[in-house]
């Protein structure tokens, strides 16, 4: 389609629309015209561990979960119930976007204490997620693995070190509640969760900041958000083109890929998308893999510098 932004600027919307070969390019249409019409930018905040890894985007059967990304390796072990059943490792859209809210409001507040109940809900609703039926139950079953699970970053380091974050996402599990709220809705938590305190010193040390707009245009798409995620984190600190072949992106991305050719077609639509909503992103694609160009952050640095994240 070429430049997708250029596209909608030139002929509008529905015209772009129109020229849309497939499902995928329709996607980032609308994602990149939703993005281009938001006036303000709100600002997100992710740990960069999950730049360089990523959970599951579906459920798994087994008790813990690896994932390699640059230098980098995360562990998450699902954790018990009282009765001693494993939980399951949190996955997809919904445990992404619930992690999401809860850094970017600790990063915010300059506190590892999150407050949750109404302002989650309206966070949800901004980000164009209802909290009642079946959302409501993918919520809750996401909440209850990410309170449970363990989690391990291991880093690489010069001369063949390695450093290793043990922890948690929360201290205490983050609960659902019976009580009706003057909306005749459930609330869906308790007033206010911890995030564990390792998880919250290297989120502090480690932030990666991204635009909350871009994260709701793509939606329930988790590759896309993992790939946008990643994109933020690597492109504005390049200083020259890098190659990544499409070898290290199956390393990465590839989960539930058994040959590197299958991810493909996936991830270059997935691509797409995350690059429909960060308009100044520089990324080619070839036979080899793609190559990352330095480009402009994904968030406006003074945005970025009021919260101390440069």
């Amino acid at each position: 389609m070429g430049d997708v932004h250029q596209l909608i600027l030139q002929h509008g919307v529905e015209t772009a629309r129109s020229m849309a070969a497939t499902k995928g390019e329709r996607l980032a249409v609308d994602a990149a015209a939703q993005v281009m019409s938001d006036e303000e930018s709100r600002l997100g905040i992710t740990h960069a561990g999950f730049a360089m890894t990523s959970l599951p985007h579906k459920r798994i059967e087994e008790p813990f979960w690896r994932r390699e990304g640059h230098r980098t390796t995360l562990l998450v072990e699902a954790g018990r119930d009282r009765r001693g059943v494993l939980v399951g490792v949190p996955y997809g859209s919904i445990a992404r976007l619930i992690l999401l809210y809860l850094q970017t409001e600790a990063i915010r507040t300059s506190s590892p204490e999150v407050e949750l109940g109404r302002s989650m809900k309206t966070w949800m609703g901004r980000m164009s997620l209802t909290t009642g039926g079946k959302t409501y139950q993918l919520v809750a079953e996401q909440a209850r693995r990410i309170s449970a699970c363990r989690l391990t970053f291991f880093t690489d380091r010069s001369h063949g070190a390695e450093a290793r974050h043990n922890g948690a996402f929360v201290q205490d599990a983050i609960t659902l509640s019976g009580v009706v709220d003057d909306e005749a809705q459930p609330s869906l938590w308790q007033d206010r969760v911890r995030l564990d305190e390792h998880f919250w010193h290297s989120l502090k040390e480690h932030p990666v900041p991204v635009r909350e707009e871009a994260i709701r245009a793509i939606g329930t798409r988790s590759l896309a958000i993992d790939v946008y995620i990643w994109l933020a984190y690597r492109l504005h600190s390049l200083t020259k083109p890098t190659p990544v072949s499409w070898t290290a992106i199956h390393g990465q991305f590839g989960a539930g890929f058994k040959l590197v050719r299958q991810i493909k077609p996936t991830f270059c639509e997935a691509l797409q998308l995350a690059l429909a909503v960060y308009p100044d992103a520089r990324v080619d694609v070839d036979r080899e893999g793609i190559v990352l160009h330095p480009s402009p952050p994904a968030i406006p640095k003074p945005e970025a510098r009021r919260l101390g994240i440069v």
